[in-house]
């Protein structure tokens, strides 16, 4: 059985070169944050992290969003 990726690792496969989309824009912003929850895999702790201490978050539906491939994803 695989071990399960964290959030963040997960993430960081989404970013891209020219942050052509809000997704990998997202991603760029997680992979510089040295803060970020990095080992979690529950929602709760990064939503709140998210919410709270960033301010590279728009909109949490976008994270939303992205938690939902990643528990498909993973």
């Amino acid at each position: 059985m695989s071990k399960r990726k964290s959030f963040y690792h997960y993430v960081l496969t989404l970013r891209g070169s020219n942050q052509k989309n809000a997704e990998q824009a997202f991603a760029t912003n997680v992979g510089k944050d040295i803060q970020f929850p990095k080992h979690s895999e529950d929602y709760d702790t990064i939503s709140s992290y998210l919410e709270l201490s960033v301010d590279y978050v728009d909109s949490m539906d976008l994270f939303d969003e992205i938690w939902q491939h990643y528990l498909e994803n993973n």
